[in-house]
């Protein structure tokens, strides 16, 4: 899985369960139908991968200062923003956008580290032997 259209279909399938879970819990979030769900997604990914480094660059004082909340309130700004943009995607208020935000990242970085831990490779087991040959692998420090 190490394809780079399945990891972003895989990204994408991420973000449109953060979204229909923030629309599910956070009233004031909600998308008519599946194809405004789509849509949101890919919006909400192209800004992501434009506008939000422009964004954390020119805020970066204020994300040192509030110790990283600051990347919240920019993600939650995206969120509003795509949801003026997107006709059937409606969030009422910048709270709302704050709790959808917030709900879509938590989405995200579960999920995505349960895929990163499910798919890491586990490193082969030695017998425990005192062989020279198979204590070689273990001499070696990852970190």
């Amino acid at each position: 899985m190490n394809h780079p259209f399945v990891n972003l279909l895989v990204r994408w399938l991420i973000l449109a369960l953060g979204v229909g879970l923030s629309a599910t819990l956070v009233p004031g979030i909600d998308y008519s139908d599946g194809t405004t769900l789509a849509f949101v997604v890919v919006l909400l990914s192209l800004f992501n991968a434009v506008l939000k480094p422009f964004l954390v660059l020119f805020t970066l004082p204020f994300i040192v200062l509030t110790m990283g909340i600051g990347v919240w309130l920019i993600n939650a700004v995206i969120f509003f923003f795509v949801g003026r943009l997107v006709e059937g995607f409606h969030v009422a208020g910048f709270g709302a956008a704050l709790l959808g935000a917030l709900v879509v990242s938590l989405t995200n970085l579960f999920l995505t580290g349960l895929l990163r831990g499910a798919s890491t490779p586990k490193p082969p087991r030695n017998g425990g032997g005192g062989s020279g040959a198979s204590r070689k692998a273990d001499d070696v420090i990852d970190v």
